[in-house]
């Protein structure tokens, strides 16, 4: 069996985050969200992974992954010159799939118990295909699907008015090779792209057997500021919290639930948990509050963060007012301009996204 991960979205969401770095290696608790995406599939027991890129973003992730052999995988890198659906990043990776079955995973999900148990189920079965489904709040808002008595998929509605389940589509499927002649036989859609959910419906209509897997655990797409600062929130209370020997704490106050990576310097200052602080970042004279990733080299002075991400290589201090729910970007510097300001001066450096209450 191999993998196929889909990381060629713009991430238009998390402007300008995003205007140069792939939303894909933006971090959940110091980690880059493609990079759990490799683990679950690793962790299932899947050794090689096609990684489909974008022409704007495919060097930074390429740069990032390398070969995948940190990881203890294989990484083969599939260009996707434009962005013609779903349906097309399969079709283009059939050179490095061939006839094996596969697992696709979108690059910017985040999920919670691995998927250990997907692949188990499918390749234990004769089935034809087998997609993730989790119930949700707001069905009108996602693909759904209509489940026949015997718990096969019949139906998959794109965003229906009146839904016929809670049932929506994660962005993990597994295929064998009758999804060729459905990505083959498929035509693009109102929007010019080729959907994996008619090709999905063709499976069905052709007479494939076409199964779910309800996920019983949270799932997160990170698409929006507001969703990746909740996948890190949820990853960092999964977290076992340690505290590197490499690690320098003076006069500070450390929650049990905190990892203090390598290098970290904490200097008179309160951390409390969740949260994660990078290798060789400097905290001092701060409050890190609950729910916070701050990434490595990073410098925190005479402030107060929460519920926030901070990105490496970035500066945030001597703020009159606590930073929360915000995403700093990489080489940031967020200060404050004269001793009473009545606003703050913000040189936001290289993709940054920031909310100041």
């Amino acid at each position: 069996m191999k993998g196929l991960i889909l990381s060629g979205g713009k991430g238009t969401r998390l402007y300008p985050l995003t205007y140069t770095l792939a939303k894909q290696l933006i971090p959940v608790a110091n980690k880059p969200v493609l990079v759990r995406v490799i683990e679950s599939i690793r962790d299932a027991g899947v050794g090689e992974i096609g990684v489909v890129i974008a022409p704007t973003t495919g060097q930074d992730i390429q740069n990032a992954l390398g070969d995948g052999s940190q990881w203890g995988v294989k990484l083969t890198y599939i260009m996707q010159p434009s962005p013609d659906g779903l349906a097309h990043a399969v079709k283009i990776s059939r050179d490095f799939l061939g006839d094996d079955r596969f697992v696709m995973f979108l690059g910017d999900n985040v999920i919670q118990g691995g998927i250990n148990r997907l692949i188990g189920d499918f390749a234990g079965s004769v089935w034809n295909s087998q997609i993730v489904l989790k119930e949700v709040e707001n069905p009108r808002s996602y693909g759904v699907a209509k489940l026949r008595p015997d718990g096969s998929i019949e139906r998959l509605i794109e965003k229906p008015k009146d839904p016929p389940s809670n049932l929506a589509l994660v962005g993990i499927y597994m295929f064998d090779s009758t999804i060729w002649e459905a990505v083959d036989a498929i035509k693009p859609s109102a929007r010019g792209e080729l959907e994996i959910t008619d090709a999905i419906q063709w499976l069905i209509d052709a007479g494939r057997t076409v199964y779910p897997h309800v996920h019983q655990g949270w799932w997160i797409d990170t698409g929006k500021p507001m969703d990746m600062l909740e996948a890190n929130s949820l990853v960092l209370e999964e977290l076992t919290p340690a505290i590197s020997p490499e690690a320098i704490i003076e006069n500070s106050q450390i929650d049990r639930r905190v990892t203090i990576e390598r290098g970290a310097r904490i200097i008179n200052s309160t951390v409390r948990g969740p949260a994660i602080i990078g290798e060789h970042t400097v905290i001092e004279n701060s409050y890190v509050g609950p729910f916070t990733s701050i990434y490595h080299h990073v410098t925190v002075r005479d402030c107060e963060i929460e519920r926030s991400i901070v990105l490496e290589h970035s500066t945030v201090q001597d703020l009159p007012v606590r930073l929360q729910d915000s995403l700093i970007g990489r080489h940031a510097v967020v200060c404050r301009n004269g001793e009473r300001p009545k606003a703050l001066k913000m040189n936001l450096g290289d993709h940054s996204t920031l909310w100041m209450a």
